[in-house]
């Protein structure tokens, strides 16, 4: 589905990311793995056109989609959830939904939003209430209804565990994990190696802007020079 080559981006003269090879095929969730800063922020950035990068390619279904705009990018199919979830705090918890689906999705709403719903049930309990008024939780499952709310091909998350406590962490990775098995392909940014190795298909591991390591998920995970270098075992 997605396929990155030679990607090189940053911000003004800055270099961030030095010549990244991703891939991400029908059904997998992907994980992008570093510790903060090294730039996952700023490929799922470049990836959804809020940034353009120096060089190379990202092509989406065989379609480049470098020098497209943003909403190009969402009509395509490809869904960001950003980091800090960027809900509108003012508006309540039904009007964030339908935003999701502005561009894409707005025909089959009512079916999105039962799904939604369905995997998110404690939403419905707070359809009319205000967003900035729920929990660090609650929040997080608001932003990513509101990503399937547009009917992604591709569904990027980007640190969706960050600032939660340890109980709802496990319970954000199992239903990530039930998206997926739903059927959606999943492109996960995460600093939580451990438990983002447990539900992914396969892994990339990012260092200083380049790819340090790279395979399946369960491989990395027993790799011995990941869990001594990067996961502290």
């Amino acid at each position: 589905m997605l396929e990155i080559r030679s990607l090189h981006a940053g911000y003004g003269k800055v270099e961030i990311l030095r010549g990244i090879d991703l891939d991400v095929g029908q059904g997998e969730i992907v994980a992008v793995l570093g510790s903060n800063g090294v730039g996952k922020s700023t490929l799922n950035n470049n990836i959804s056109a809020l940034y353009q990068p120096f060089s190379g390619s990202i092509r989406f279904r065989g379609q480049e989609l470098v020098g497209l705009s943003s909403t190009d990018i969402v009509k395509l199919g490809v869904i960001h959830v950003p980091e800090g979830r960027r809900i509108f705090p003012n508006l309540n918890v039904m009007e964030n939904l339908e935003l999701g689906s502005l561009v894409r999705g707005k025909v089959n709403r009512r079916q999105n939003l039962e799904r939604v719903v369905g995997i998110f049930p404690r939403l419905k309990e707070r359809f009319a209430q205000q967003a900035g008024t729920l929990s660090g939780g609650e929040q997080q499952m608001l932003a990513i209804g509101r990503g399937l709310m547009s009917e992604p091909d591709l569904l990027i998350m980007d640190e969706p565990s960050l600032g939660l406590s340890p109980l709802l962490v496990e319970e954000m990775f199992a239903l990530i994990q039930r998206i997926n098995q739903e059927g959606q392909s999943i492109l996960l940014m995460e600093q939580n190696a451990v438990q983002t190795l447990a539900i992914a298909t396969r892994a990339y591991i990012i260092e200083n802007g380049m790819v340090a390591m790279q395979g399946p998920a369960q491989e990395l995970a027993r790799d011995p020079d990941l869990r001594k270098n990067y996961l502290g075992l």
